[in-house]
């Protein structure tokens, strides 16, 4: 796992890594993931059975939905509804923090 800018309490919790590299924090009805992308990172179309929010902690990310790509930047949060199509890449190093809430 890459080296990130998260605090070392943060970077104690269970390691995840699917298409990027986190640190997860199970909750009821909803994961918590710390995640660090390499510059480059390049997310292909994917969707989840989860609402997910995030924000930008670190870097940047494009994320698009739709044909639409959206600038995301340090202290902004995005939104991407359950079942929703979408992808991602970061130019540069980034982290964010990541809810993945259970849809109910």
């Amino acid at each position: 796992m890459p080296k990130s800018g998260f605090p070392e309490k943060i970077r104690t919790l269970q390691p995840f890594s699917d298409r990027f590299d986190a640190f997860r924090l199970p909750a009821e009805g909803c994961d918590v993931l710390f995640a660090t992308y390499p510059a480059g990172t390049a997310i292909e179309p994917h969707s989840h059975a989860t609402d997910n929010w995030g924000v930008i902690t670190k870097g940047e990310m494009l994320i698009t939905v739709d044909g639409r790509e959206t600038r995301y930047r340090v202290g902004d949060w995005y939104h991407v509804a359950a079942g929703v199509e979408h992808s991602a890449r970061c130019a540069e190093e980034t982290e964010e923090i990541e809810f993945w809430f259970a849809k109910v």
